[in-house]
């Protein structure tokens, strides 16, 4: 049985970086069972509500949606392949749900996606889709879509949620240090965070914005809502922290796992 994870994908020179994050996620992949197959929830691909895409490509480009970093970022790919098999699997699935979801035979793997599993298994040897997360829709929606990609994990099939436990961009500026003092409002929200997430309190992760500094950390959902299809897959609501860490005094690094 696979785990679920949510992953902080950080910044696409996380790859770049020599970070406590670099390090764990680098780490990451010998602690777990190997998977068949990943599938992946990116923050960065958002469809039209209530439209759940599924990649089906056999050999899925690698995305550079990002602008203004190291050359060397744009001169790496993630060759994994693809699996149409399994995404045609999965939109059976999820149709049985009374989801909406088409395929997507020519999109690829974002850096959401691509740029954390680099690390975690860097031969890119396991094929890897993506699910996207459909805008505008009831925050309940990211929970019931775990729920319906849960029997998966059964499957030897790692289900991975890739966001940012806290993304404001706005307090980010050039002059800043990756290891700049820890804003309080970061902070606050962290230990609420991972406190919800161990103690399996669905309605309190799907009320993130009534907690401590929620709409200061999340002004835009996108970044926050894979942890949601995570603990929506998970058979044990209780997750545990696999990893705390913030950059640039703002930007965390956790990741969390489920059984």
């Amino acid at each position: 049985m696979q785990p679920s994870l949510f992953i902080s994908h950080g910044s696409p020179a996380l790859i770049l970086q020599d970070t406590p994050a670099k390090t764990f996620l680098s780490e990451l992949g010998q602690q777990l069972t190997r998977p068949d197959a990943i599938v992946v929830v990116s923050a960065h691909w958002e469809t039209p509500a209530p439209i759940v895409g599924i990649t089906h490509s056999a050999q899925p480009e690698t995305i550079y949606d990002f602008y203004g970093f190291p050359q060397a970022l744009y001169d790496m790919d993630y060759p994994a392949s693809g699996a149409p098999a399994l995404a045609e699997q999965i939109q059976s699935l999820l149709s049985g749900k009374s989801f909406d979801v088409r395929l997507h035979p020519s999109r690829g793997l974002d850096h959401g996606a691509w740029s954390p599993l680099k690390l975690i298994y860097p031969e890119a040897d396991i094929p890897v889709l993506q699910v996207s997360i459909p805008r505008n829709v009831p925050i309940s929606f990211y929970w019931q879509l775990g729920q319906a990609l849960r029997p998966l994990r059964a499957q030897n099939i790692l289900i991975m949620g890739s966001g940012a436990a806290t993304h404001n961009l706005s307090y980010f500026n050039p002059r800043m240090g990756i290891d700049q003092p820890i804003m309080p409002m970061a902070e606050q929200f962290i230990r609420w965070l991972n406190q919800t997430v161990t103690e399996g309190n669905r309605e309190g992760l799907e009320q993130y914005l009534q907690a401590p500094f929620g709409r200061e950390n999340h002004p835009s959902p996108e970044h926050y809502v894979p942890l949601l299809v995570s603990a929506g897959a998970a058979h044990d609501p209780k997750g545990y922290v696999l990893h705390d860490s913030i950059e640039y005094g703002f930007l965390s690094m956790a990741a969390y796992q489920w059984q």
